[in-house]
């Protein structure tokens, strides 16, 4: 499979056989209601995708085929090459998909120290390694171990959850709205996160209604609208086709 924007200047395609996660015409919804319609997607590895889309468009529907928690109605998901359509959740989570989602996905009446070890779980890391990978990226952590998540604040408890990147290797990160609820400073730390974490080789599939933010670590984008994908292409090229009315605020 190619996919392509055929409306843009330079449309990229990506080998299948250099997909870390592949949706193909990928149908799905909730009950009778479908909400994607024959959505075809590569994230290469190594790279990060961000995803854009206006509210409804079905990004984080998209999300949930590429993490196992929706199954498809039809067509396929496949995960470094393996068919993962008819597989469960925690599955997805052995073979590497980490699926960080919208509201910071963490245990508040645990401490960090316990988050991680209940991440460890989900791995095939050990909670020693995966503790020591979590404090040296997300340094701000080391400190309070034995604090309760719920007492972090709102950009500590979406640094642990994103420590659920190192519980496997090589993994696929999922990542919806990290910068809901957040201050600017707190939402440019995080995006520098990412931006380490994709380049530690970690694929990442980005969902972020903000298209500036998410547009500055990308090294590809696609617009979602409707339940379709508009365009794919790389950043700059696919800017060209974003406006304010179209994606809401750009900041």
């Amino acid at each position: 499979m190619s996919l392509s924007a055929p409306d843009l200047a330079s449309p990229v395609t990506f080998d299948p056989a250099d997909a870390a996660l592949e949706l193909y015409h990928v149908r799905a919804g909730y009950g009778r209601v479908e909400v994607l319609h024959g959505v075809s997607l590569v994230v290469p590895r190594g790279s990060v995708l961000a995803l854009l889309g206006p509210n409804g468009a079905g990004k984080t529907t998209l999300l949930n085929c590429a993490s196992g928690i929706v199954r498809p109605n039809s067509g396929c998901v496949h995960v470094a090459g393996l068919h993962v359509n008819e597989v469960n959740p925690d599955a997805f989570a052995r073979a590497g998909v980490c699926c960080i989602p919208e509201g910071r996905g963490v245990f508040p009446n645990l401490t960090v120290n316990e988050n991680l070890r209940v991440f460890s779980h989900a791995g095939n890391v050990p909670y020693d390694i995966v503790r020591e990978r979590a404090f040296a990226r997300f340094s701000r952590l080391k400190d309070r171990g034995n604090q309760m998540a719920a007492t972090l604040s709102g950009g500590e408890r979406q640094m642990l959850s994103m420590s659920r990147a190192f519980v496997a290797e090589p993994a696929v990160m999922l990542l919806d709205e990290i910068s809901m609820g957040l201050a600017p400073i707190i939402v440019n730390e995080l995006y520098e996160h990412v931006h380490h974490l994709a380049a530690e080789g970690i694929s990442i599939l980005l969902v972020e209604q903000f298209a500036r933010l998410a547009l500055k670590v990308a090294d590809y984008a696609a617009v979602m609208r409707q339940g379709r994908i508009d365009v794919v292409g790389r950043p700059d090229e696919v800017a060209a086709h974003l406006s304010g009315a179209y994606l809401g605020e750009m900041r």
